[in-house]
């Protein structure tokens, strides 16, 4: 029999009747017991649903009855047996913005005249939908979405305990009225869930929403998991009215959470309404750039109509209403395979596992490496090789391995071998935390370490490579890079050679002393806080001691650094105290600079985002990504890696061909200025010198 890849299209009948088996058996699994046993990731469902979609509109006659198109949950849901108030239904999902305006058209078509009352823009948070019901102010009864009409329900979640944040058991007054929504686990609730679990014996979830799922039913757990509610709309019960009559989208949004209920408003994105939908557009794009850096999962953006005489005269079909739509956006999360796993040893001796995988598309890039966090971890897991892991990778965040798919592990899979030994320097490991680390510390790759710190984004001691750095750690001269600042010029001297190059380094070590926070912070080579981190870092708390008294909720206030990372960063600041002590001790500057200029808006960038693509030319021939990305923050601006909505300025050199760089297609398509490396020096004007 044909094995099928998610990106086929069907041209049998076999393979046609073959994908609708393996999408009602994944919709099944998925609405099954929920315990990380999903078969298919989002996309690949997707794809197959199309697929099949697109075979049947051909093939009107030839439709299988078990198909899952036109279902909601592909008729796999539990339907249960409690009657929604009205239904419940799901969303049809577009993937681009000329679907984006060919749903907006149809809207039209549906209306008779083009719609008037604005757009409402949304997160869809990756969650279960679900209806819960409040009579005189006290939550009596939850019920999950199901086929649409009846759905199972789940009351039992209700506690005194109140573990649904945003659905409180209580409200503040005595109102009666059922309020819709997502019920979701957090980034935080996700990573504690796992923790709960492993230390029960059970399997880790393989991702946030199948593990919901099971969790929504569980009865009799020996232990409970901590939920959010997030509502995105409501409806009176019969013989209660509550909402306000004819009340648009935003207004009933905006009665719910009067009433004391957490609401999609209340997210960081919260709901804009716009006047077309080239600003709905615009405003996914927004939320897609701020998505690794909400506190939840999401997998795309809602637009809706927001009138509610407009929502009326759009109407709804069997699956969904025709006057909302899911606009996905680029997965996040994958599903491969695990072939092997290769362990490096940091710069402060730490060991990292990484995982090797085949490769996939996460989040508009190709991921074959992933880390695997740590050896105890792993064990917790149960990863083996061979196995069918699920991939997480958002924005700039490092790809990370989150649980394998048991269901789909080969017969015989092995456990992966953790070292014995130090992979690097052979010595013995230290494996009395969670992250082991060689027996020498940061000693192991002390060289490796000494060059980082020189190089030229941090200290910019020139000259001083990695066999000169070697004759000084041979020597006993340096134990961290703190001991640079104490090398006298004869030290110097016999480690390069020459008495000439051992004045001018010890001469670029006196220099160092006067460089920014940011730089002398970067030189620490604290895992997780490269250049642009470093900046962002001591841009925030200004000075090395109240980076040190930065425990991980401060850090976390730092753009970029996640719940994962931050607990990180503050254990290895902490680990670096006597090298930041003898810093001190030598006059090291301890302080980031604040230029008046940057506040009052006087320098050519401030408050800009500029990305910077391909090789530079004129006045920045021969500058690299970091060059340009410290000349723009010098310049009161914000680097940015990827074009987006957020962006001012894209500053691309002219390809040899003439053709246009994908940034530069995108940059044109949101109305992003483009500037040669001439004009955008011109922008800089004297700044630049």
């Amino acid at each position: 029999m044909t094995t099928l890849t998610p990106d086929q299209a069907l041209s049998t009948r076999d393979e046609y009747q073959q994908a609708v088996r393996r999408a009602v058996a994944a919709a099944e699994d998925y609405y099954g017991d929920g315990e990380g046993k999903s078969l298919l990731d989002d996309v690949t469902y997707d794809r197959l649903v199309r697929a099949i979609t697109d075979w049947e509109k051909d093939h009107p006659q030839d439709v299988a009855a078990d198909s899952p198109t036109g279902k909601v949950g592909a008729g796999a849901a539990l339907a249960g047996d409690v009657a929604h108030t009205t239904q419940l239904l799901s969303l049809d999902n577009i993937f681009s913005p000329a679907e984006l305006l060919s749903w907006g058209a149809s809207v039209d078509r549906r209306l008779g005249r083009p719609a008037v009352g604005g757009w409402a823009v949304e997160v869809k948070l990756d969650g279960n939908a679900i209806a819960a019901r409040y009579r005189e102010g006290r939550l009596t009864q939850i019920i999950q979405r199901g086929n649409g009409r009846y759905g199972e329900d789940i009351s039992h979640l209700i506690s005194s305990d109140d573990i649904i944040a945003g659905l409180p058991v209580q409200l503040p007054e005595p109102v009666t009225l059922e309020v819709r929504g997502e019920m979701v686990f957090t980034r935080e609730q996700f990573q504690h869930a796992n923790v709960v679990r492993l230390a029960h014996g059970a399997k880790a979830f393989a991702n946030a929403r199948n593990g919901l799922s099971g969790t929504l039913r569980a009865k009799g757990r020996a232990y409970s998991l901590p939920l959010t509610f997030v509502a995105f709309g409501a409806i009176d019960l019969p013989g209660a009215p509550f909402l306000p009559h004819g009340a648009s989208h935003t207004e009933i949004l905006k009665a719910v959470a009067d009433a004391g209920v957490q609401t999609v408003a209340d997210t960081p994105t919260g709901v804009r309404v716009v006047r077309t939908l080239a600003e709905a557009q615009q405003r996914v794009n927004e939320i897609a750039e701020q998505r690794a850096l909400l506190p939840f999962e999401i997998d795309g953006v809602v637009v809706k109509v927001d009138d509610a005489a407009e929502q009326a005269a759009a109407g709804v079909g069997s699956r969904f209403p025709h006057w909302a739509i899911a606009y996905k956006l680029a997965a996040v999360e994958r599903m491969t395979v695990l072939k092997g796993v290769t362990w490096e040893v940091g710069r402060t001796g730490v060991l990292a596992p990484t995982a090797e995988l085949e490769p996939v598309e996460v989040d508009g890039s190709t991921v074959s490496r992933a880390t695997l966090h740590n050896p105890a971890d792993i064990r917790r897991r149960d990863l083996r090789l061979g196995d069918t892991v699920t991939v997480h990778k958002a924005g700039d965040v490092i790809p990370r391995v989150e649980a394998p798919v048991v269901a789909l592990r080969p017969v015989g899979a092995e456990p992966i071998p953790l070292p014995e030994k130090c992979p690097n320097c052979g010595d013995g490991i230290d494996k009395s935390q969670k992250r082991w680390r060689c027996v020498k510390g940061s000693a192991c790759r002390l060289p490796a370490l000494i060059e980082y710190a020189a190089g030229r984004d941090q200290l910019d001691v020139d000259g001083l490579g990695r066999k000169y750095v070697e004759a000084l750690v041979a020597s006993g001269a340096v134990a961290d890079i703190g001991d640079l600042f104490g090398l006298t010029v004869e030290q110097f001297s016999a480690a390069s050679g020459s008495t000439k190059r051992g004045v001018k380094l010890v001469q670029q070590i006196e220099e160092a002393k006067q460089l920014p926070l940011n730089r002398i912070f970067c030189a620490l080579g604290v895992t997780g806080t490269g250049r642009s981190m470093s900046r962002r870092i001591a841009a925030h708390f200004r000075t090395m001691q109240k980076i040190r008294e930065a425990d991980a909720s401060a850090l976390r206030e730092v753009e970029g650094i996640g719940a994962e990372k931050a607990p990180l960063i503050a254990e290895q600041i902490a680990e670096q105290a006597p090298v930041i002590d003898k810093l001190i001790a030598a006059g090291v500057n301890m302080t980031e600079p604040e230029e008046a200029s940057v506040t009052s808006g006087l320098l050519p960038l401030a408050g800009k985002t500029v990305v910077v693509t391909g090789k530079m030319t004129g006045p920045f021939d021969g500058l690299g990504r970091s060059d340009m990305t410290a000349l723009i923050g010098k310049a009161g601006g914000r680097a940015g890696s990827s074009v987006s909505a957020k962006t001012d300025y894209l500053v691309a050199a002219a390809a040899g061909d003439g053709k246009l760089s994908s940034k530069a297609v995108k940059a044109l398509e949101l109305g992003v200025e483009v500037l040669t490396p001439d004009a955008f020096a011109e922008l800089l004007g004297d700044h630049l010198s």
